[in-house]
C-alpha cells in the first residue's frame, strides 16, 4: 500500500486507455506519453499495459507500508528516495516506511512512476485510468491509499541506469498526416501549416492543446464525425485544437491533420511556450 502525504499538482492513475465505449461518449484518457510510460514498466519487467502515476510538473510525496521496487521514466522531477536524489529509468528498491518524492522540474512535462506488479486500482469499462465522470476520483488526494501489489519478488536494485533515448523532449518536430478534411485548405493554408513554427499557448492539458498561431479559415463547419486523440481541429477563428488523451469522441471543425500516435508523446512533454513544427509522415 502507499499513502498519499502530498497529492502533486495534478497527479492521475492511468494505463494505456479505454477502447471499446467511444460509441458511448467515453473517452479514450490513458497515458498522455506512452513512450515514458511503456519505458517504466518494461525496465521492472511489467506488461507495459499496467497502470502508473501519471505526474504533473509538481510530484507527489508517497510513503510506502510493504517493500516493493518502483522506476521513473519521463520529465525529470527531481525524484528523491527518503529525501536523497535518484535517477530516473532506474530499478530502485523500496523498503517499509521510506519516503518517495519529487523537487524541482528540471526537463519535460510528465513523468510515469511505475511498481512492480502495478497499481491495483478498480478497473472501470476495462481500463484503470482515472477520468472525471469515469471512475470514482479523477485524480489523487491526499490521505488517499494506493493499492500495489505485494506478490511479487524484490528485484534488486544497482547504481546503474538505463539509457533511454529521450531525444523528443527536445524535438521541436511533431510528425503528422493528412486530416479527412485537409484537401479543403488551399496551396497558401496548406503551405502554412508546413512551413510555420507553432508556440502552445496556455490552454493545454489532458483533453487539449491549442496554439497561438491562427490559419487564415474560410472553411464551413463539418456535419459532427468522430475524433481521436491527435486530431488537429480548426476552429472559424482559425484556432488550431490538437486533441489528446482525454478528448472528446466526436467534433463539428474541420480535422486538417492527425498526430502520428508516437508525436503525442512528443507533444505531451511540452509546456507553454514552446514551439513546435509540422511534418508530415
Amino acid at each position: 500500500m502507499i499513502k498519499v502525504l502530498t497529492p502533486g499538482l495534478y497527479t492521475t492513475i492511468q494505463d494505456l486507455g479505454r477502447f471499446g465505449y467511444q460509441r458511448y461518449g467515453v473517452p479514450y484518457s490513458g497515458v498522455m506519453d506512452r513512450t515514458a510510460a511503456s519505458f517504466a514498466n518494461a525496465i521492472l519487467g511489467n506488461n507495459t499495459e499496467l497502470p502508473v502515476l501519471e505526474i504533473t510538473m509538481m510530484g507527489p510525496k508517497l510513503q510506502f507500508s510493504c517493500q516493493t521496487s518502483i522506476c521513473v521514466s519521463g520529465a525529470d522531477i527531481s525524484p528523491k528516495l527518503n529525501n536523497q536524489p535518484i535517477f530516473n529509468n532506474k530499478v530502485i528498491s523500496i523498503k517499509s516506511g521510506d519516503i518517495f518524492s519529487f523537487g524541482r522540474l528540471n526537463k519535460g512535462v510528465r513523468a510515469y512512476l511505475a511498481v512492480l506488479g502495478g497499481f491495483k486500482t478498480k478497473m472501470v469499462m476495462q481500463s484503470c485510468s482515472m477520468y472525471q465522470g469515469i471512475t470514482n476520483q479523477f485524480k489523487i488526494h491526499k490521505h488517499d491509499l494506493l493499492d500495489i501489489s505485494t506478490k511479487h519478488s524484490l528485484i534488486k536494485g544497482s547504481n546503474a541506469s538505463i539509457k533511454v533515448n529521450d531525444y523528443y523532449f527536445n524535438s521541436k518536430d511533431i510528425e503528422v498526416f493528412e486530416g479527412p478534411e485537409f484537401d479543403k485548405l488551399d496551396e497558401s493554408q496548406k503551405k502554412f501549416l508546413f512551413s510555420q513554427e507553432f508556440t502552445i499557448s496556455k490552454d493545454n492539458n489532458r483533453m487539449a492543446y491549442q496554439l497561438n498561431e491562427v490559419l487564415g479559415n474560410n472553411l464551413k463547419p463539418i456535419i459532427t464525425s468522430p475524433v481521436m486523440p491527435g486530431t488537429i481541429q480548426l476552429t472559424p477563428s482559425g484556432k488550431l485544437i490538437i486533441l489528446m488523451r482525454d478528448c472528446q469522441t466526436t467534433g463539428g471543425y474541420p480535422r486538417v491533420l492527425q498526430l502520428k500516435e508516437s508525436a503525442i508523446s512528443v507533444l505531451s512533454q511540452k509546456h507553454t511556450g514552446e514551439s513546435i513544427r509540422f511534418l508530415k509522415f
